[in-house]
């Protein structure tokens, strides 16, 4: 910006982005007593409300309940164990709680953003300045960085003097827009589908996740709360929302979702309808001078497998630790950081790829790759040593070997 800044300040780190990872690294840094800042361009309402995932797995929980950011989560959120499949009109069901010794907590993004501002600024005092504008990230890779942004309110320019930065503004963020070009590789993965996201206001109709695989192309329901259930439908790539009315969404998912002894889906109104292409990014490195990237910053996975947020946080937890560190004299964690969260990212895309090509090989119109597909999931429902195989990586067990 061609203005000159109004006030100049200087903390420790500067978080850009508050969502589960910058929410995280802000609280491990708060209560660590290392001075930090946190930026978000949305108001404190908007990202409390905004909806997105559900899943958050068990090592999850237990890790931010060390930290002490899970006791609502532990008090409110219900637990899932099984999975079910269907497909040629029969129910097949995967215990993937009995099979793994795991669990699925259900607690929407929206809750858990909403534990972490009041943990971060209500209970602890820090600093987080919503509705920021025209974020910009300055001499990244020298020693002086800084962070600049509009206040909404005055207008004025603000100039935050830093040590690090972390990036955990997402896809579109200023943050790894902020890195050299060159100076980072993206490595991209499309799955060929889209799906359509719901959310519709009906009681679940089954207990926890439900996979239908039909010819037609794929179909969810995943219960979100007593009130609210998770659907998706495959459809076409660049697909319009708006081709997707009332009725025709339940037509579909009763087709999709069909099967010998299931209850009827119980319908309601739709409240959200957003197609997702089914894309999955890698940036490498996660780390340039003296920005350090997050979550949807560094990498997406497709929600395929529900795994995104996890995987957020696990950059958070890894991030928030090593800049702790750094403090106290060991610089270990964070010239390890990028390669520590990769090796948990790759494990995720390749389970995410695994199951996405289960789950559209009926549709995909390729007899082969149907055929393939369905050798496989044949051989998850009638192999114990597979099944468990696959409930721990559903699960997020061994995920960083």
């Amino acid at each position: 910006m061609s203005s000159t800044p109004s006030l100049v300040t200087r903390t420790r780190v500067v978080i850009v982005g508050a969502g589960p990872a910058g929410l995280t690294v802000a609280n491990l840094l708060r209560a660590a007593g290392v001075d930090c800042v946190l930026l978000e361009a949305e108001s404190r309402e908007f990202i409390e409300r905004r909806p997105r995932a559900g899943f958050i797995e068990e090592w999850v929980v237990h890790a931010l309940a060390r930290h002490k950011l899970a006791d609502r989560m532990l008090e409110r959120a219900e637990t899932q164990g099984d999975f079910e499949f269907r497909f040629d009109g029969e129910r097949h069901t995967v215990p993937t709680g009995e099979l793994s010794g795991r669990r699925h907590y259900v607690y929407p993004q929206p809750l858990l953003v909403t534990d972490l501002v009041a943990s971060y600024a209500d209970t602890a005092g820090g600093e987080v300045r919503f509705g920021v504008r025209d974020v910009e990230l300055h001499d990244i890779d020298g020693d002086r960085p800084a962070v600049s942004c509009t206040d909404p309110a005055t207008g004025a320019r603000h100039r935050i003097e830093c040590d690090f930065i972390a990036g955990c503004d997402g896809a579109r963020g200023v943050s790894r827009a902020a890195i050299p070009e060159g100076r980072t590789l993206l490595t991209r993965h499309d799955h060929g589908v889209a799906w359509l996201a719901l959310l519709a206001e009906a009681p679940p109709s089954a207990d926890g996740v439900v996979f239908g695989i039909h010819e037609r192309g794929f179909g969810a329901h995943m219960a979100r709360s007593p009130e609210v259930t998770r659907y998706y439908l495959q459809v076409d790539p660049g697909e319009d929302a708006g081709n997707w009315p009332h009725a025709r969404v339940w037509d579909e998912l009763h087709t999709r979702l069909a099967a010998a002894g299931a209850p009827p889906l119980t319908e309601g109104p739709l409240i959200e309808k957003v197609v997702l292409d089914m894309h999955d990014y890698v940036v490498e490195p996660m780390s340039y001078g003296r920005v350090h990237l997050a979550g949807d910053s560094a990498h997406l996975v497709a929600p395929i497998a529900a795994k995104g947020m996890n995987l957020a946080i696990h950059d958070a937890l890894l991030l928030g630790e090593a800049l702790i560190a750094h403090y106290r004299g060991d610089d270990s964690g964070l010239e390890g950081y990028g390669e520590a969260c990769l090796r948990r990212v790759w494990q995720y895309l390749e389970f995410s790829q695994w199951l996405s090509y289960v789950l559209h090989g009926a549709s995909s119109g390729d007899r082969f790759r149907a055929g393939t597909a369905s050798a496989r999931l044949r051989r998850l429902l009638g192999s114990e040593s597979a099944a468990k195989a696959f409930a721990g990586l559903y699960l997020g067990e061994d995920a960083d070997l």
